[in-house]
């Protein structure tokens, strides 16, 4: 099945010709991603951005693929640069601040949710991952309130109010 999907996959990229268009190169990211072609993906994002500079989810998918890559510095790059074009842009936040997370930086964790959580209240997994964050920090408190919050708006924080809860 893998290899029907990749052949049709592999027939598709040879429609993108010179004139292709940022969706197109896209698409074909897309496509190389999920066949787990991290490099081949990265490298069909930035001839997307190429294209157009202010394509937001290029640069937010392109950091996916370092992030899997185990990039979490040029990940933050993208998603960075992302929030730039669009400040608006909860999923970036999202991206930027499980980056930040692998990186041990707990403060740039909490202000990268805190501000997903700005953009969307009923976000559920902001809270919870901004409150594991807390917790590292020692906001015990800060902590407890986001996981019952995370656990209110139907996030599972079972784990993290058994820890900090008590």
């Amino acid at each position: 099945m893998k290899n029907i999907l990749y052949l049709f996959l592999t027939l598709a990229s040879f429609k993108i010709s010179a004139q292709a268009s940022a969706e197109e190169y896209l698409n074909s990211a897309v496509s190389k991603f999920y066949l787990n072609d991290m490099k081949g993906a990265i490298v069909e994002y930035t001839r997307a951005i190429k294209i157009d500079p202010n394509y937001v989810e290029a640069y937010r998918k392109r950091g996916l693929a370092k992030e899997t890559l185990k990039d979490f510095s040029g990940a933050i790059v993208d998603y960075t640069k992302a929030i730039e074009i669009d400040p608006n842009y909860a999923p970036a936040y999202r991206d930027r601040g499980l980056a930040k997370g692998k990186l041990k930086d707990h403060m740039g964790v909490v202000e990268d949710y805190t501000r997903a959580i700005e953009i969307d209240p009923n976000y559920a997994n902001a809270y919870f991952n901004r409150g594991i964050s807390k917790f590292y920090l020692g906001d015990l408190i800060g902590a407890c309130k986001d996981a019952r919050k995370a656990q209110a708006l139907g996030d599972d924080a079972s784990i993290l109010i058994k820890k900090v809860c008590n």
